[in-house]
C-alpha cells in the first residue's frame, strides 16, 4: 500500500488524474488481490509463509456450511484465486465441481452440482453471470466483492431462479481495514463508481475525485 501511495501520488503530480487511469487502476488491482490472497500478487516481494487470512475463513466456513446440509456456489472475479481454493479444498477433502470461461463441458459440471454429486460449485463470476440456474444452491458466497453491484447481485440471481423452493443464504467475504472496505464505505456515499474503477476497463471516464483516489491508498 505505501509503496503504490507514493506511485500514484507522483504520478497524479505529473500527469493529473484524467492521465493517471492506468497506473491506477493497476494498483487498485494489486491491493484487491492481496486481500484475497497475497500469492495472487506476482511482482510484490512477499514471505512464501504468508497465508491469506480469508481463505482460512472460507475453508472453515464452507466446512461449517456443508456440516449443516448447505448447497454452496462460491465465486471469484479471479480465475487464479479459484485454483488456490481447489488446492485448499483438495487438502480438506471438499468435494466441489467449477466452472470458469475455460470449462468445456459446462452442462456436465452443472448437472453434478444440481443432482447433487457435490456440496460446492467454484465459480469465476464472468463466466456464472449469466446462463445458469442453480436452484439446488442455498447459499452464495463472494470470496472477493465485485465493485459493480449489479454485476455481484446477478452472479447471486443464479440460485433465485423458478424452481427456487430454499431460503438462500448470501455471505460477502471482505477483508477488514482494507480497500475492500474503503470501497464499499464509498459505494455507500456514492451510487455508483467509476466503471473503469471497478471493473478496470483503461478507456473508461473516471467518475471519482483525486481525493477519493488518495483516500484508497491512505493508512486505515
Amino acid at each position: 500500500r505505501i509503496s503504490m501511495q507514493d506511485k500514484i501520488q507522483d504520478e497524479i503530480s505529473r500527469h493529473g488524474l484524467a492521465k493517471s487511469h492506468i497506473i491506477i487502476l493497476d494498483a487498485l488491482l494489486k491491493l484487491r488481490q492481496v486481500c484475497c490472497d497475497p500469492r495472487l500478487v506476482k511482482s510484490a516481494k512477499l514471505s512464501k509463509k504468508i497465508e491469506s487470512a480469508k481463505l482460512d475463513e472460507l475453508s472453515d466456513l464452507t466446512q461449517t456450511l456443508i456440516q449443516e446440509n448447505r448447497r454452496i456456489l462460491i465465486f471469484s472475479q479471479f480465475t487464479e484465486m479459484l485454483k488456490l481454493i481447489e488446492d485448499t479444498f483438495h487438502e480438506k477433502n471438499i468435494a466441489y465441481v467449477k466452472l470458469t470461461g475455460q470449462t468445456k463441458k459446462r452442462q456436465e459440471v452443472v448437472q453434478a452440482f444440481q443432482e447433487g454429486d457435490v456440496p460446492v460449485f467454484l465459480i469465476s463470476l464472468k463466466a456464472g453471470g449469466v446462463g445458469l440456474n442453480l436452484t439446488a444452491a442455498d447459499t452464495v458466497i463472494h470470496y472477493d466483492p465485485w465493485w459493480n453491484p449489479a454485476a455481484e447481485n446477478q452472479a447471486t440471481d443464479r440460485a433465485y431462479r423458478i424452481g427456487q423452493n430454499k431460503q438462500v443464504m448470501v455471505y460477502k467475504l471482505v477483508a477488514k481495514d482494507t480497500i475492500e472496505d474503503k470501497i464499499l464505505l464509498m459505494q455507500e456515499r456514492k451510487n455508483q463508481l467509476i466503471q473503469g474503477v471497478l471493473e478496470h476497463q483503461t478507456n473508461a471516464k473516471f467518475g471519482i475525485s483525486e481525493s477519493e483516489i488518495k483516500d484508497l491508498f491512505a493508512q486505515i
